[in-house]
C-alpha cells in the first residue's frame, strides 16, 4: 500500500528542515509519540536506529525507526534550488513501511513538504488493518503533517491540545 501526502509550511526550507531534524521538538508535533530513543548513532544521522513508541487510543505501538537518507547532511547554507531529503525505515510486529520526505522551495518564505509512505504488512491482524482501513494511514501521515504546521508557523504543542 502507498500513499502520498503534501502541506505548504509559510517558512524558509531551510528553518522548516532544521525543525524536522531536532528530536527535542518530536513531542511538540509527532501526536501520540511515547517515547524516541536513539538505540544506535545520532539522531537524524543515516544509518541511526531509534526505538520509537507511539500511543494510539489504548494501543501502544512500539517500532524500529532506521534513517536511509539525509541530503543535505549539513542542514544550514541549503543551496536554493536543491531538495531536501529525509527518508527512514519502520518496522514493528507485522508492518514495515518505507518513509521519503522531500522539502522544497514554494516561494521566498514557503516550504513544500511531501512525503510518500509504503507499506507492507505481514501477520493476519495487520494485513487486515491495512485492506479493511487503508485511508487511516495517509489520515495520520496528514494529522502529523498539520501539526507540525501548527508547531512550526504558529507554536502549537499537540500535548496542549483539547482533543
Amino acid at each position: 500500500m502507498k500513499n502520498t501526502v503534501s502541506i505548504e509550511i509559510a517558512l524558509p526550507r531551510e528553518t522548516v528542515a532544521q525543525l524536522l531534524a531536532d528530536s527535542a521538538h518530536l513531542p511538540k508535533w509527532l501526536r501520540g509519540l511515547v517515547l524516541h530513543e536513539p538505540l544506535s548513532g545520532v539522531h537524524g544521522q543515516v544509518g541511526t536506529t531509534s526505538r520509537v513508541v507511539m500511543q494510539m487510543g489504548k494501543q501502544k505501538i512500539e517500532c524500529t525507526e532506521t534513517i536511509t537518507r539525509r541530503e543535505p547532511a549539513d542542514l544550514r547554507g541549503i543551496p536554493k534550488g536543491s531538495v531536501v531529503h529525509f527518508d527512514r525505515e519502520i518496522v514493528g510486529e507485522g508492518m514495515w513501511s518505507a518513509v521519503r520526505d522531500r522539502l522544497t522551495e514554494a516561494g521566498p518564505e514557503m516550504t513544500l513538504w511531501v512525503s510518500e509512505s509504503e507499506y507492507r504488512f505481514s501477520g493476519l491482524l495487520m494485513r487486515l488493518v491495512g485492506v479493511l482501513m487503508p485511508g487511516a494511514f495517509r489520515k495520520q501521515s496528514q494529522q502529523h503533517m498539520q501539526d507540525f504546521k501548527a508547531f512550526a508557523e504558529q507554536g502549537k504543542d499537540v500535548r496542549e491540545a483539547k482533543d
